[in-house]
């Protein structure tokens, strides 16, 4: 049937607080049009993030009520351990209260000034974790990757040629070479299995561990069955063994893939950078087998990891994703092609051509996106990446708007309600206003800047 369907019963609702234009032209001033500032009530539509905004099964809040909360040696750690290492044969598993905990655990122990992190496309608390160390994050996606407009399957893809150019160069600077799937900065693209095969190979040509930022790891793997010759009759759950054969340690955040609220991981197999891993861990998360987490969200967190794998979920997660996507492109609302797994991407370069990048047009259309339905979106250009490490601006290759969808959360009606408000939006897209920052932080500072329109 055509008809995309849930894959299953809603046995909660959460009420949405239907605010008003007058309202959110209020409500956006006070946050000094940051998306970021509004509070969680004041947005009808929330797609900032797909980041621990999930729905939990049934089964997971069951699996709450077993969680034991021991300090050490807590059974629901061990549970936690062996549903990872079911996906993910890693031998050291070290739980940690989010993703970012993770990375800045990883880059505390092998970045420094002198280090040169590669990725296909660091997200934003992956470069500001290293560039925290003195480190440079250096992105080498494929050409294609930088297109919005190209429909190559794997646009995530790492540029192996660049990846070998500068390894030839700077190996002794390269502790590690990272891949980011799906490759959020991109557009939520995967990154196929032969690419992650030929980056392997080329890092054990030079004798560099090959890590994994493996947030969305089971979409990528079902694009693998969908996109990649060779794996339509393979499992979602084979093939995301086979993705993780090739690497020598991940990075998670479980708020993505592993369908909760809260928590990561950081896994590996080398036993020196894992003593060293629960050496900060403990000084900064917790006893190795917490984290920083409650024994009943890592409970939570081996239960998701049994649901995230189920193709009729992925199935239904990448349609729905799909149908938005195609709806705005009907419209002809220029989004990063082909759609991707968590997210639709908004080109608001091409939309609004009349804002140059240090206008902000990613920013111009999030606000508008909320003046006009209550639609809370994320900005991925020159406002999340265009400040250097040396205090310099330069735009992003590419200005988007992220439209993330929470898994299991919205219904089809939902998604329609944020078609219409872009219907409106294309209308007068032209007479959008640029955006000035008018205070920002030194890190990161898409989350907490302050902005203001430019007047016409």
């Amino acid at each position: 049937m055509d008809t995309i369907i849930e894959p299953f019963r809603i046995k909660s609702v959460e009420p949405i607080r239907l605010t008003t234009r007058e309202e959110r032209t209020a409500l956006i001033q006070d946050a000094h049009y940051n998306l970021f500032n509004l509070d969680g009530d004041d947005v009808i539509i929330d797609l900032l993030t797909d980041s621990g905004t999930a729905a939990m099964s049934a089964a997971q809040w069951g699996g709450l009520m077993q969680g034991d909360e021991s300090y050490a040696g807590s059974s629901s750690y061990y549970r936690f351990e062996r549903a990872v290492q079911d996906l993910m044969p890693f031998e050291h598993v070290i739980p940690t209260h989010q993703g970012r905990a993770a990375e800045r655990i990883l880059m505390g122990i092998v970045a420094d000034e002198n280090a040169i992190i590669p990725n296909n496309t660091h997200f934003d608390t992956t470069r500001a974790n290293i560039e925290a160390t003195g480190a440079d994050a250096v992105d080498l996606v494929i050409a294609e990757g930088r297109d919005p407009a190209n429909l190559h399957p794997f646009k995530g893809n790492m540029d192996v040629d660049r990846l070998r150019a500068l390894l030839d160069e700077d190996a002794s600077r390269i502790p590690l070479v990272m891949l980011t799937v799906t490759n959020n900065s991109g557009g939520g693209q995967p990154v196929s299995l032969s690419n992650i095969k030929a980056v392997k190979a080329i890092c054990d040509a030079y004798d560099t561990p090959l890590f994994m930022d493996a947030c969305r790891f089971a979409e990528n793997a079902y694009f693998i069955k969908m996109r990649e010759d060779g794996y339509a009759d393979w499992s979602v759950s084979d093939i995301v063994r086979e993705m993780f054969a090739y690497t020598d340690g991940m990075t998670m955040s479980a708020k993505k893939d592993a369908l909760v609220n809260i928590g990561g991981w950081l896994a590996l197999n080398d036993d020196i950078w894992a003593e060293e891993a629960r050496n900060q861990l403990i000084l900064t998360e917790g006893f190795p087998t917490y984290g920083g987490l409650a024994g009943r969200d890592l409970e939570a967190i081996a239960q998701g990891l049994k649901e995230i794998v189920r193709e009729d979920y992925l199935a239904y997660r990448m349609a729905s994703t799909r149908y938005l996507g195609e709806a705005l492109t009907d419209l002809g609302v220029p989004v990063v092609q082909p759609i991707g797994g968590h997210a639709v991407y908004v080109d608001a370069d091409a939309l609004l051509p009349h804002l140059p990048p240090l206008q902000y047009p990613g920013q111009s259309l999030a606000v508008a996106l909320y003046l006009t339905g209550g639609i809370r979106g994320c900005e991925i250009g020159s406002v999340m990446f265009g400040r250097q490490p040396d205090g310099s601006e330069k735009p992003a290759s590419m200005e988007l708007v992220r439209l993330a969808i929470p898994r299991r959360v919205y219904t089809q009606s939902h998604v329609d309600y944020v078609i219409e408000c872009f219907e409106d939006i294309v209308e007068r897209a032209d007479t959008l206003p640029g955006y000035a920052i008018t205070h920002e932080p030194k890190r990161l500072r898409h989350f907490t800047a302050h902005f203001e329109p430019i007047a016409s």
